[in-house]
């Protein structure tokens, strides 16, 4: 499995508690108010805006937060301006790590960043060192539960998914970017609950990590996601179920 998908897996399993949900709250409305800043309030006409707020109903955020998020973004409400920093970096055993931030005070961030990455094992590069590993997708992840492979891959496939992939307990879908949206309209309008339903970055390719070096990358992936300026952590890492079983991931 891909280290996004394993990293998300292992996210959904770790964030059921109230405070890592108000830290996703808070990252949510961030980009809220960015896309709606950086487009336009309205997010049909918006895209990202669109995505952001897909996200913030799956996490059952209250449509007034949504709405106060957008009216910051455009400037009917006093708020934060928000710039878009992203930094890269390795982390234990050369795994790739991209780092998505929001920030009103980039020192700060990049300082908090740096500490993360050298207290986690890890080191922060230059930039466009680990970028070019990744690739801008639409991302799904099933389970198998009672999904049938055939009709899963002619809803994704005709909505113009670009791939369905066998991952052994779980299905991944891949759709270009802007296919996100009508590949979630055609699996939602079938029924099929997706577990991980985001516009992501995916590695071309990934390192398998085991042992220390694995435990060492999943802290550090935690810590960095822990940052309030941190909006998303992507790494290019492979972990077998069976190294997270030892490690209680699973």
């Amino acid at each position: 499995m891909s280290g996004h998908s394993k990293w998300s897996t292992i996210k959904r399993k770790k964030g059921a508690t109230d405070a890592r949900r108000g830290k996703i709250f808070t990252k949510l409305i961030k980009e809220i108010t960015v896309a709606a800043r950086s487009g336009a309030g309205d997010p049909e006409s918006n895209p990202r805006l669109r995505t952001a707020i897909l996200a913030a109903k799956a996490e059952n955020m209250p449509k007034e937060n949504i709405e106060r998020a957008i009216k910051k973004g455009t400037g009917e409400l006093e708020g934060v301006s928000y710039e878009e920093v992203i930094y890269e970096g390795y982390g234990p055993g050369g795994a790739a790590v991209l780092v998505e931030c929001l920030t009103d005070n980039k020192n700060r961030t990049a300082a908090d960043v740096r500490h993360t990455f050298s207290r986690g094992g890890g080191s922060l590069g230059a930039a466009g060192c680990v970028a070019w590993m990744f690739e801008k997708k639409g991302f799904f992840v099933l389970r198998k539960d009672g999904v049938d492979e055939e009709a899963l891959m002619e809803v994704a496939l005709e909505a113009g998914a670009e791939d369905v992939r066998d991952e052994g307990t779980s299905f991944e879908v891949v759709t270009a970017p802007e296919d996100f949206e009508p590949v979630k309209r055609s699996l939602d309008g079938k029924g099929l609950k997706c577990g991980v339903s985001e516009v992501t970055m995916l590695p071309q390719n990934t390192i398998k990590l085991e042992g220390k070096e694995a435990e060492q990358m999943l802290r550090l992936m935690e810590g960095l996601e822990d940052l309030d300026d941190v909006q998303k952590v992507y790494s290019n890492f492979d972990v077998s179920d069976e190294t997270l079983e030892k490690l209680g991931g699973d």
